[in-house]
């Protein structure tokens, strides 16, 4: 089962020309999936594999707590991984045909309010070259609403501060340009001008923008532990993860007039209703500020 799984890694990467990101998170669901199928139900071959084992598998997921979410991105990857193996002749049936996606649960992204974006990106003022690094991330993160995997894959010609803007590869390896705010601006040019360089090792030749104190590329992991250092010292008390100001910048760029169509291109949003779960955050607030101001709410 591990040559057919390998097969189909290769598949995606190759010719569907897929995210490390998502390979790594098919390669992930396709092991479980087939670990539990040699352990719990004795299989040696795909090809006995039916929809009933399947189900089983996915209750399997259920009972040890998963998300809906994440036994529909389950589904996903075995549906895909069956139908590859039947268009090459290494099975005969399809053991995913009318295997239902489960329900959804509808939960509306956090946010954070003005106030907290501003005491965010003004906690690193240390002035030395990681906190001015920890800035310009934070700003250019705020400014823009790349992916975290996206920022951290930047390299230093990606920016053009001159221009106000910046080049990234997001999902499926589609190039975007997204503008840079003046705030965004200055700060990475502070960090250009007297951080990078500081953090760059002799034997480290790397065009990554943001480093670690090793001076290599730095990691989701790394990011993310910085982001919760500094929101814990500016005394944030909502869960906040990197996606948080992802949220944030469409949140307040539609709450301020922006169109929606704009805010699915800066985001990189390949189908315009994933963008739209961002007017329910809009209309949410609506609903707050009126219970708040009106007399008789």
């Amino acid at each position: 089962m591990k040559y057919l799984v390998a097969d189909f890694i290769h598949f995606l990467r190759v010719e569907k020309g897929l995210s490390n990101n998502t390979i790594t998170s098919y390669n992930r669901d396709l092991r479980a999936y087939t670990h539990y199928l040699q352990t719990k139900e004795n299989l040696d071959s795909l090809e006995d594999v039916s929809r009933s084992v399947v189900m089983k598998f996915l209750a399997h997921l259920k009972d040890s707590g998963k998300s809906s979410k994440t036994i529909a991105r389950h589904i996903s990857s075995i549906r895909s991984f069956h139908q590859f193996l039947l268009r090459e002749k290494q099975i005969d049936h399809d053991p995913t045909v009318h295997i239902d996606m489960p329900k959804q649960e509808k939960t509306l992204p956090k946010v954070l309010n003005l106030d907290e974006v501003e005491a965010l990106l003004s906690a690193p003022n240390k002035g030395d070259a990681f906190a001015l690094r920890d800035k310009a991330m934070l700003e250019v993160l705020y400014a823009t609403g790349l992916r975290v995997s996206e920022l951290i894959g930047l390299d230093a010609g990606d920016v053009h501060t001159m221009l106000g803007f910046v080049r990234c590869i997001g999902k499926g390896n589609k190039e975007r340009i997204v503008p840079l705010g003046s705030k965004a601006k200055e700060a990475l040019e502070e960090y250009l001008e007297k951080g990078r360089h500081r953090l760059i090792k002799n034997k480290n030749r790397t065009e990554a923008l943001f480093l670690n104190h090793h001076g290599n590329r730095l990691t989701r992991q790394g990011f993310w532990k910085i982001l919760k250092q500094i929101a814990s010292s500016v005394g944030i008390e909502k869960t906040i993860t990197p996606h948080t100001l992802r949220h944030s910048f469409a949140t307040h760029l539609l709450e301020n007039g922006a169109d929606l169509r704009a805010v699915q291109e800066m985001l990189g949003h390949a189908d315009i209703s994933t963008t739209q779960i961002y007017t329910h955050v809009s209309k949410a607030r609506l609903k707050d500020v009126y219970k708040q101001f009106h007399p008789r709410a």
